[in-house]
């Protein structure tokens, strides 16, 4: 049987291939028709999302390759996705066979796209894109690089059109409302203060093309992109009369009621762009540089302000009541991984077969019992061995490992609830651990409790913090290539700005109120793969003569494996923290548990003692 389903998966995969190698000749076709050489096709939409509706997947569609990040180029004999760290693996296994190969983006040696197309193109050659897909930054960047070497950007030019006959239709799920009690603060109250910052940024309104700005701004949700509660729409903030550029098919009695209360009119999504054309004389209008597409700054022309986005800062530092809110979903969620952990336990004990898909679903079906959940937040990654080691690996029936005690389990996963949005990764043993990934997941918790006790003055930036999660790895000459931290929405998208905390320099502080996850790892190739995740708030630590200090205050309420930790290598304190985390694991979730799951949980936070 096992020899059959790999022979069912190669002919799948030798179908696929054939696919994606009759798209890509198609796309040839249509360049050279219309006198392009080279075309970038980017893992976004017009509004410059990370997470995408089906109707925007242009790049999987023609590639194969499903990462969430990572840009195909075409060119009249060639093909290369661009990958980060995170999809090195996975783009060269999806990508194999179909002539499209694999640049490692961020390696010592490997060219920028920009760069790539120099070497690669002739003076006079031009390169297509759809303008919409590249922010007004990139359309400049892009545009500045290939006019050094002579060559050409025409971004008018659609992979999609004429090649995707069967592409999904936009999203059409109704919009709802986001009730204030969960939100905290009316959306009539949160355009005044977008106005205001535009206003002081030099502009008359403000047009926001992100979605989950617009979904923060107005408190409305929908289900148009999977996992983000988000809704496919432009919105023009304006003193007279802002106005959300949507489909009407989406819109309930009650949701326009809410708009006309907050002073906002509904208008086609088609008629974004074309309205933008004919703004009134005086109109000054604020759009962000890294948020807004090309084809809207040329559409503005000398109407536009560019400036920083005037909701980001105002959506990353959560109120009280949003605060408050994620706080009880924590517990939610870390009762529903208690249960799901203790089946996934006894399922083993009990010799049945669990696949990496069956801990998903175990996953979600706990979680779905919890109050006010609404979805999960990504896809659920759960890495076996091996698979551990693809920083984002999602199974399929070709790939689904069957659990066995000799490896370790990844499981990276999350749910948006009502009330909060959650994020977590734990590596656990089903066995045995070895010394060595005893010894990694105890440098991996190190560089985690580093961060997580980390002290700082007000105005510290992520990349300022970053050294503290990799010190312990570095210093054995570990390390791992994806970002620390990222921001967390409330009941928004699990990515979110504008805060991080990783190597690259981002110039947006660490702010009270800010949700960041905690996530160092390490990854061995064919061996295995750790990450240890929670996410954090940031407080107000303390005020002395040298002015205000910030700490970080964990909130995710799971425990981590004990039998994993080396406690060898570890300092009192940071044993110290592993027990108080713990305690207060056990204190916050125990009165939500019968008492079979107590009896479980108070195993998995017994003191870890030397």
């Amino acid at each position: 049987m096992h020899k059959t389903c790999n022979r069912k998966n190669i002919k799948t995969s030798t179908d696929m291939n054939t696919k994606i190698i009759e798209r890509i000749n198609a796309l040839r076709n249509k360049m050279s028709v219309e006198g392009i050489k080279a075309t970038i096709v980017p893992q976004t939409d017009p509004h410059q999302s990370e997470y995408i509706a089906d109707h925007w997947q242009v790049r999987r569609w023609l590639s194969g390759f499903t990462g969430s990040a990572g840009a195909l180029v075409v060119t009249t004999d060639q093909a290369f996705v661009w990958a980060d760290s995170r999809y090195w693996l996975q783009a060269e296994s999806q990508l194999a066979g179909t002539g499209i190969g694999v640049m490692e983006e961020g390696k010592p040696g490997v060219p920028t796209i920009a760069e790539y197309l120099c070497s690669t193109l002739k003076e006079g050659d031009t390169v297509g894109i759809n303008g919409l897909l590249f922010s007004i930054d990139a359309t400049d960047a892009l545009e500045s690089e290939l006019n050094k070497a002579g060559i050409n950007l025409c971004a008018d030019f659609d992979p999609a059109a004429g090649v995707w006959a069967d592409r999904p239709s936009l999203p059409d799920t109704e919009i709802f409302i986001h009730d204030e009690k969960y939100a905290g603060e009316s959306a009539q109250s949160k355009l005044a203060k977008i106005l205001a910052d535009a206003n002081r940024q030099g502009a008359t309104s403000a047009l926001i093309s992100d979605l989950a700005e617009i979904a923060w701004a107005l408190n409305i949700r929908s289900r148009d992109v999977n996992f983000n509660p988000v809704v496919t729409s432009y919105l023009l903030v304006d003193p007279e009369k802002s106005v959300l550029f949507v489909d009407q098919s989406k819109l309930t009695d009650d949701v326009l009621r809410h708009l006309d209360a907050a002073n906002v009119t509904a208008k086609p999504y088609s008629e974004a762009l074309k309205h933008l054309e004919a703004p009134p004389s005086t109109a000054k209008v604020l759009a962000s540089r890294n948020q807004t597409s090309g084809t809207i700054r040329r559409i503005l022309a000398d109407k536009l302000i560019i400036g920083s986005s005037p909701i980001a800062l105002l959506k990353g530092c959560k109120n009280e009541t949003q605060v408050e809110g994620t706080r009880n979903a924590m517990v939610r969620d870390g009762v529903a991984l208690v249960k799901a952990f203790m089946e996934i336990e006894r399922k083993m004990a009990e010799g049945e077969k669990l696949t990496e898909i069956g801990v998903a679903d175990l996953l979600e079906h706990f979680r779905s019992q919890q109050p006010l959940y609404f979805d999960l937040s990504f896809d659920t990654i759960a890495g076996f061995g091996p698979h551990g080691a693809i920083v984002h690996y999602s199974a399929s029936p070709a790939t689904d490992a069957t659990l066995s005690p000799d490896n370790l389990l990844l499981v990276d996963s999350g749910a948006s609830y009502l009330d909060g949005t959650t994020d977590i990764t734990r590596t656990i043993t089903l066995g045995n651990p070895t010394d060595e990934q005893r010894h990694d997941f105890t440098l991996v918790m190190k560089g985690h409790i580093a961060l997580a006790t980390a002290v700082f003055p007000v105005g510290t930036r992520g990349a300022q913090l970053d050294v503290l999660a990799r010190i312990a790895l570095w210093k054995e000459g570990l390390s791992y290539l994806h970002g620390t931290g990222h921001g967390v929405g409330h009941f928004l998208n699990v990515h979110e700005g504008p805060q991080s905390i990783r190597l690259n320099e981002n110039p947006t502080a660490l702010s009270v109120g800010m949700i960041t996850s905690n996530e160092p790892g390490l990854y061995r190739a064919g061996k295995h793969g750790i990450r240890c995740e929670n996410l954090v708030l940031t407080v107000p630590a303390f005020s002395t003569e040298f002015g205000d200090f910030l700490r970080f205050e964990t909130i995710t309420l799971f425990p981590f494996d004990l039998r994993l930790f080396d406690t060898e290598l570890m300092s009192d304190e940071e044993i110290e923290w592993v027990n108080e985390y713990h305690h207060e694991v056990y204190r916050r979730l125990s009165p939500s548990l019968n008492a079979a799951e107590q009896e479980w949980l108070k195993a998995k936070t017994a003191e870890l003692t030397k």
